[in-house]
């Protein structure tokens, strides 16, 4: 106190004792100087002795703290000579890499692959490219695929758009139902064979049949043109010793417009499409061929099998699935989370990001008992157990426990040991014995005794 008071008196001399106009203040930050450069000291000597490189004061820090992110990349006598360059704008760079300005963080990261399959610890940190897409970051890159085929499932929404070829692949035309042909006598003066006209011609009835002069119904459904001819040639010989018949298609393929119809409304102006949800048992039901099983199958696997059951029936006739809308895809989570609910993956999730879906894991959470139920594709039931509270802490840079998530499944996060017994006293004596049995506990008296 002497000392101090001596500091503030007008008479004395700041020249005679050295420690005089050092603050407290200043006295510790020298104290902490020194026993940093002991540390780094060491530091040097361990490593040293391991036979590796010491350390640089960057890599330890003056406090002992986290190794700095970012470093200048230029030195401080460099000109700055502008961007990367003048046509790194609307390129295509394989990767998609965006333009990167002149200030680029020269960051240490750690990448899964470099450890062959061994989950890798912060020792482990390199000079890395950790910020290679810069100011795209938020888009990110393309990444690979989700799916290398996405199969079809129940509650999955298509449209199913209908395209009239007019075409038939192979064969001969045989006519149909709703078909109309003109029936003429080739070289005979007895016009009274000829049925129908060019604009209206002789229709094909529901049972298959035209009616004719003198032969009555004739069955023509599902045979060609010229089978047709050649079956009247031959039942007009009975009446006639060289007949002649011509028979000319004039209407065709009818119950291709009958379907484009029923889909789209008779005056053709509505879309040639009708929208079409995968029901339970895996099926869809289309104008024409009524069920059809697609659930399992690509959108081109189910094109196909449409297409061959139309086929079968009608010519020049083809569709063209289009998945709309992906049947919605949950996982459920539950325990030590702020909210527990069912979370919908939009995208590829992880465990902890379903976690943090659902509000993250509570103080009382054990993270390193996480349990995932799963059913596989045979609905069979398999379970695991993760461990997270390294990677939550921290600790862990690249944890084999952060698995992917699937549609279906079950995260539980139990509560600490702990927690549970607080649970069991709570329940046996707060809520149980004591809740029955009124107790005022003990109280003592030093004058008088327990009362």
């Amino acid at each position: 106190m002497i000392e101090s008071r001596a500091l503030f008196h007008e008479d004395q001399s700041t020249c005679d004792d050295p420690r005089v106009g050092y603050s407290p203040l200043v006295i510790r930050i020298g104290r902490a100087l020194m026993i940093a450069m002991l540390a780094l000291a060491c530091a040097c000597l361990s490593r040293m002795a391991d036979g590796q490189t010491p350390p640089s004061p960057l890599d330890i820090g003056l406090s002992g703290g986290a190794v700095p992110q970012s470093i200048m990349v230029s030195g401080p006598n460099e000109p700055f000579t502008g961007f990367a360059s003048d046509d790194c704008g609307c390129r295509n760079v394989a990767g998609g890499f965006p333009c990167k300005g002149p200030c680029q963080s020269c960051m240490r990261a750690i990448d899964c692959a470099n450890n062959c399959g061994h989950e890798a610890t912060w020792d482990d940190m390199r000079p890395l490219d950790f910020n290679s897409y810069a100011q795209g970051g938020y888009a990110g890159p393309a990444r690979l695929a989700h799916l290398s085929q996405y199969r079809l499932r129940p509650r999955d929404q298509m449209q199913i758009i209908y395209l009239l070829t007019r075409r038939q692949s192979s064969g001969a035309y045989r006519l149909e139902v709703g078909d109309e042909v003109l029936i003429e006598a080739i070289g005979s003066e007895d016009t009274e064979l000829t049925r129908g006209t060019l604009l209206n011609g002789l229709l094909i009835q529901p049972d298959g049949t035209i009616t004719v002069r003198m032969l009555g119904q004739v069955h023509a459904a599902g045979m060609t043109v010229d089978a047709l001819r050649g079956h009247l040639e031959k039942a007009y010989q009975v009446y006639y010793a060289e007949a002649a018949i011509d028979v000319t298609p004039v209407k065709t393929n009818t119950l291709a417009d009958d379907i484009r119809n029923a889909v789209g409304g008779r005056s053709g102006l509505s879309r040639q499409a009708i929208d079409v949800i995968v029901m339970p048992d895996g099926k869809v039901r289309l104008p024409g061929i009524g069920e059809v099983c697609v659930q399992g199958l690509t959108l081109g696997e189910m094109k196909t099998e449409i297409n061959l059951r139309y086929s079968q029936t009608v010519v020049g006739l083809e569709v063209e699935p289009v998945l709309t809308q992906q049947a919605p895809h949950f996982v459920h989570v539950l325990g030590e989370v702020r909210s527990p609910n069912r979370v919908i993956l939009e995208g590829p999730t992880t465990v902890l990001g379903g976690i943090s879906v659902a509000g993250g894991p509570l103080p009382g959470a054990n993270l390193r008992q996480v349990v995932i139920f799963r059913r596989a594709e045979d609905w069979r039931l398999i379970s695991t157990m993760l461990d997270l509270q390294g990677a939550v802490y921290g600790k862990r840079p690249t944890p084999a426990d952060e698995i992917w998530l699937r549609d279906g499944d079950v995260i539980i996060v139990p509560a600490k040991p702990i927690v549970r017994f607080n649970w069991f006293v709570q329940q046996v004596f707060r809520d149980g014995i004591y809740g029955m049995i009124p107790f005022g506990g003990v109280s003592y008296n030093l004058g008088t005794g327990v009362r």
